[in-house]
């Protein structure tokens, strides 16, 4: 028998899945990731080979024991422990569905919320506020935060997590330190990318907020959506 020593690197389940994506492996590679190690005299894509013959189906092997998973050659009650809370984890997350943080029903409804999350800070800070195609919020996730005066922000940050989250749409929500909300031409200009950006995904820019000392701006609401900038 071989032993992991023997096996070629680039036959590694890890380097495989590094390389390659977690979609190309097949489940006894991912299995010996999970078990990590062999057992002599069998290497570890071996020994998730036995355990792959003894149970033909995963769902075989869904339902086996510990003391099942331990009749076979190489596996202890550590191994099989470890294999049984794989299945489990993985059964729960097969169970999860993706939280829901309340349904958005106007700008000025997450507006009042955030001025009292961000009216106090000293930076600027911009978040990004990911919905389903139910306005649902599915993610708040702080993008950037900046100087005193200045923020350095890029779409493709914001969209990334949009296209991380799945989300249909996005309102986006910086604070003014000042205190005064008034969008500045910064703003307009910056607005402007993001409504051309998530045009070409297919994710809309629902809303544009600047939040100040207990006010704040919607720019779709003031009519400075496409406002050109002089």
């Amino acid at each position: 028998m071989i032993n992991e020593t023997e096996i070629p690197q680039s036959s590694f389940p890890r380097e495989r899945l590094v390389q390659y994506g977690v979609d190309a492996l097949s489940n006894q590679e991912l299995l010996a990731i999970l078990l990590r190690t062999g057992s002599r005299p069998l290497n570890v894509l071996e020994l998730a080979a036995s355990v792959l013959n003894r149970f033909e189906e995963l769902y075989e092997l869904k339902e086996a024991t510990i003391d099942e998973l331990q009749e076979i050659r190489g596996v202890g009650q550590i191994k099989a422990i470890e294999i049984k809370a794989m299945i489990e984890l993985g059964v729960r997350i097969q169970r999860s569905v993706q939280p829901k943080y309340g349904k958005i029903n106007s700008s000025m409804a997450i507006a009042h919320q955030l001025i009292q999350e961000l009216k106090d800070f000293r930076q600027e800070h911009l978040l990004g506020i990911y919905l389903n195609t139910k306005n649902e919020i599915i993610q708040k996730k702080t993008i950037f935060i900046g100087s005193l005066n200045q923020s350095i922000a890029h779409p493709r940050e914001i969209f990334h997590w949009a296209v991380r989250y799945s989300a249909a749409r996005v309102i986006v929500v910086h604070n003014h330190p000042s205190g005064s909300p008034q969008a500045s031409e910064a703003d307009l200009l910056f607005t402007r990318r993001l409504i051309k950006c998530g045009d070409l995904m297919g994710i809309e820019l629902l809303d544009h907020l600047i939040i100040g000392d207990n006010a704040y701006v919607s720019l779709r609401e003031e009519g400075l959506w496409h406002q050109e900038i002089c």
